[in-house]
C-alpha cells in the first residue's frame, strides 16, 4: 500500500452548522482567534485513529490502534470560526508497530489558509486490557519522491525527539547559567514584584465516565489531550495579561492508558515566557478506581502567544524560578522553543514573533 492509499478526509462546516459554529467558539462575540483549539484537537486526534486503523486493519482485521504521542503541531495562521475547517489526514511511515499519521488543517475561501500541519504516532495493537499486544505491520511502499521526503522527515522527527530526550539532562550552557542567574538576582532586589513559577499553576480533578470510552473500557486520548488543553489555556492567562492564544502544540506523550472509572489529575504550570510567548507544561496523573494504581497517563507542552484585540503580539510577564526544579523546567521548555522556531519557517510565529513588540507598540 502507498501513503495516497491511506488518505482520509474531514470537513467541519462551521460556515454553515450555526450549531457547530457556536460549540466551537470560545467567547460569543466576535473576535479573531476565537475558534476553541482543544475541540479541534480531539477531532485530529480521531481523525488520525481512523487513518491508522484502516491501515492496520488491510491486513489484521481485529486490530486496534492508540496514540502514543502527538509532535509539533505548528498554528501557521490563526483559525477563523465563521469558515469551515478541512482537516487531509495521511499515513507518512510505517515502523514496526507505530505509524506516523500527518494531518494538514486548511480553511478554504479567499485567501485560503493553511492552519495547521500535525503528526500522531499511532501503535498497533491486538487484544484487549492487559492481554493486548503489539501488532507487527506490513510496510508502506514509497513510490515517488514527496512520498520519501515525508517518510525521510518522519525519521527526523523521530530523532529530534530523541536528541531533545537527550540534552534535556544536560546541564546548562553559559548563556542558560546567565539567564538563571539574572532571574534569580532580580528577586533579591527590594520590591520585588514578579510572578514566582510557583504561583503559576493550575489543577483539576475529574471522574472517566462510559460516555469518554473509545476502545472497550478505554478512555478516548483526544477526550484527555482536549481537557489538558483547555486547563492549559486557562493556566496561560497568568503570565498572558491580555489573551493566549495557542502557536504550538510542542509534544505530547501517552504513557498509560486511562480505564473506565479512573480519577485524572490535570495539572498546569507556566515554566517559561520569552517575549509575547508563554510556554505552559502539563501533567496528567490516573489513579484507579480502588486507588492501588497510581500512574503518569500523559505529558503535554503547549507554546501560545499573547495578542490583543487585533491579534498583535504583546509582551507575556516574565517568570522567576525559584527551585531547582522550576530551573530545569525552564530550561526545558526554553530549548523546546528554540527547537519550535527553527521549523517556523512561515505563517504568524516567523512573522516578528520571536520576541513581539513592545507591549503598547
Amino acid at each position: 500500500m502507498t501513503p495516497a492509499q491511506t488518505d482520509r478526509t474531514l470537513t467541519l462546516p462551521l460556515s454553515r452548522d450555526l450549531a457547530l459554529r457556536r460549540r466551537f467558539m470560545v467567547v460569543d462575540e466576535p473576535l479573531q482567534g476565537n475558534l476553541r483549539f482543544g475541540l479541534l484537537l480531539e477531532a485530529l486526534d480521531k481523525l488520525a485513529e481512523e487513518a491508522a486503523l484502516d491501515y492496520a486493519r488491510s491486513t489484521h482485521p481485529e486490530a486496534r490502534v492508540v496514540t502514543a504521542a502527538v509532535d509539533n503541531i505548528l498554528v501557521r495562521h490563526p483559525p477563523d470560526v465563521e469558515r469551515d475547517l478541512e482537516l487531509f489526514a495521511r499515513v507518512n511511515h510505517v515502523g514496526r508497530t507505530s505509524m506516523e499519521v500527518g494531518i494538514r488543517v486548511t480553511q478554504p475561501g479567499d485567501p485560503p489558509l493553511h492552519v495547521a500541519s500535525c503528526y500522531f504516532t499511532m501503535v498497533a495493537r491486538l487484544g484487549e486490557g492487559d492481554d493486548a499486544r503489539s501488532l507487527p505491520l506490513p510496510p508502506l511502499e514509497y513510490p515517488d519522491e514527496r512520498a520519501r521526503h515525508r517518510e525521510r522527515r518522519a525519521g527526523e522527527r523521530r530523532e529530534e525527539y530523541r536528541r531533545h530526550l537527550a540534552a534535556s539532562d544536560e546541564p546548562p550552557d553559559r548563556g542558560e547559567f546567565e539567564l538563571l542567574r539574572r532571574l534569580h538576582r532580580a528577586q533579591d532586589v527590594p520590591g520585588f514584584g514578579g510572578l514566582l513559577a510557583a504561583e503559576l499553576g493550575t489543577d483539576a480533578w475529574e471522574r472517566m465516565f462510559p460516555e469518554q470510552e473509545n476502545v472497550p473500557r478505554k478512555i478516548f486520548g483526544g477526550y484527555v489531550m482536549r481537557r489538558a488543553y483547555e486547563l492549559s489555556s486557562i493556566c496561560a492567562e497568568l503570565a498572558a495579561p491580555e489573551r493566549p492564544v495557542l502557536a504550538a502544540v510542542n509534544r505530547v506523550n501517552f504513557f498509560h492508558p486511562v480505564r473506565l472509572g479512573d480519577t485524572l489529575h490535570f495539572a498546569s504550570r507556566v515554566v517559561h515566557t520569552d517575549g509575547s510567548f508563554v510556554s505552559v507544561e502539563a501533567s496528567i496523573e490516573r489513579r484507579s478506581r480502588d486507588r492501588s494504581v497510581r500512574a503518569l497517563s500523559n505529558s503535554c507542552l503547549f507554546t501560545f502567544v499573547n495578542v490583543d484585540r487585533e491579534m498583535r503580539p504583546r509582551d507575556a510577564l516574565a517568570v522567576y524560578p525559584t527551585t531547582f526544579g522550576e530551573d530545569a523546567r525552564l530550561l526545558a521548555a526554553r530549548r523546546q522553543h528554540a527547537a519550535l522556531l527553527r521549523h517556523a519557517h512561515r505563517g504568524w510565529i516567523s512573522e516578528g514573533w520571536t520576541s513581539g513588540p513592545p507591549a503598547g507598540g
